[in-house]
């Protein structure tokens, strides 16, 4: 009995081992592609983290380029001033950035200078102390004379807060106009003020040097100086920005 068990034994054992080994063999098996399979989701993570840097750099480069675009906005020169097509019409662009020419020399605009004086009558009829005469058109060389004056009184950096240098005043487009009032002084009065931001625009113009603004325009406040534009100031207007800021053009200080 004992000696016919022996083979048997040997032959579970033998079974045994062949499982184990089988085992063992399915065991490294999966191991080896679980390290496989990690590899792979780890080389396609890195993919995936160096397509969406990549996309990223992409998405910020043309983000600049938009930028640039709405930042200088649409203008063109034809050899005296610079202009954008405006939602109307063509817009006339003069600030310290975009010169005239000095030989750019239109005088008044007929126009503008008819809706000025529309203006006027009816804030002299609304009881505001406004006065028949203005400050118009300037050429380029009055404006010269008027700007060196202010240097030589005030010191450069001065008066490029509050005068244009040749070259660089609306005045001389025949679009500006400053106000004045019954003493000859510059209409500065809190009420006849008001009155221009509210209804200016009904008229075609706008404030142009508006308070808080000096960064986008360049000047400080002036209550009193007015910028034709025509159909579309009551939307510029509207929107509390200046010129610069409402079509997307450089504005602010000197290029020197």
């Amino acid at each position: 009995m004992n000696g016919g068990s022996f083979p048997m034994k040997m032959k579970t054992i033998a079974y045994l081992l062949l499982g184990f080994s089988a085992f063992t063999l399915v065991a490294c098996s999966l191991d080896k592609k679980a390290k496989e399979s990690s590899k792979t989701s780890g080389s396609t993570s890195v993919q995936t983290k160096e397509h969406s840097v990549n996309q990223q750099i992409e998405n910020q480069a043309e983000d600049k380029k938009t930028n640039k675009k709405q930042k200088d906005g649409e203008l063109s020169y034809n050899g005296s001033y610079y202009s954008l097509q405006g939602k109307y019409e063509e817009i006339l662009i003069v600030n310290k950035k975009y010169p005239l020419s000095s030989h750019y020399n239109p005088g008044e605009n007929p126009t503008a200078k008819a809706a000025l004086l529309k203006l006027i009558a009816d804030m002299q009829a609304a009881g505001y102390a406004v006065s028949d005469q203005y400050s118009g058109f300037r050429s380029y060389d009055t404006q010269l004379e008027l700007y060196q004056n202010y240097v030589d009184r005030d010191g450069k950096e001065a008066a490029d807060r509050y005068s244009a240098r040749p070259g660089y005043s609306e005045h001389q487009s025949g679009l500006a106009f400053d106000l004045i009032d019954t003493e000859g002084n510059l209409l500065e009065e809190q009420g006849a003020s008001q009155w221009l931001l509210d209804n200016a625009a009904n008229y075609g113009f706008i404030v142009r040097f508006l308070k808080g603004k000096e960064t986008s325009t360049g000047y400080m406040p002036e209550s009193w100086h007015l910028r034709y534009i025509g159909r579309e100031a009551k939307e510029i207007a509207d929107s509390g920005k200046s010129l610069e800021e409402y079509f997307g053009i450089t504005g602010g200080d000197y290029r020197d």
